[in-house]
């Protein structure tokens, strides 16, 4: 099982999708649980069916480092829970900080481009 983050990964901008998960992939959002609906929305037209767990901060008081350590716990979580994690897929640098602080022993891929803006958008 790998792991995917939507903005810059799955969904890279307007019109140009990503890297897709496979059937049994999870996906661990930096989005807050108040972006549901339009998240879910975006997925589905994409034929993406898969778990997604989001932040469970408002979107106001997310950040990017919040939103890495969020990501760090639903991992760590996952492999205290016997879940063999394999890669992270991840764009965003200070994200990857916190999630390699958190899970030194997950491999990441850093997908690497500024097609995708970092900081809290609203997505709708």
């Amino acid at each position: 099982m790998n792991s995917f983050d939507i903005d810059g990964v799955i969904y890279i901008r307007k019109g140009l999708m990503g890297v897709r998960p496979g059937p049994n992939d999870i996906i661990i959002t930096g989005r807050s649980f108040e972006e549901k609906p339009e998240t879910e929305a975006m997925l589905l037209d994409a034929g993406i069916y898969n778990k997604v767990f989001y932040n469970p901060l408002t979107f106001d008081e997310k950040s990017r480092e919040s939103s890495g350590r969020h990501k760090a716990k639903v991992i760590s979580q996952l492999l205290e829970d016997g879940y063999e994690l394999q890669i992270h897929f991840e764009d965003d640098p200070i994200q990857i900080e916190q999630i390699r602080k958190y899970c030194p022993s997950v491999a990441i891929v850093h997908l690497d481009h500024d097609l995708t803006y970092k900081e809290n958008v609203r997505h709708v």
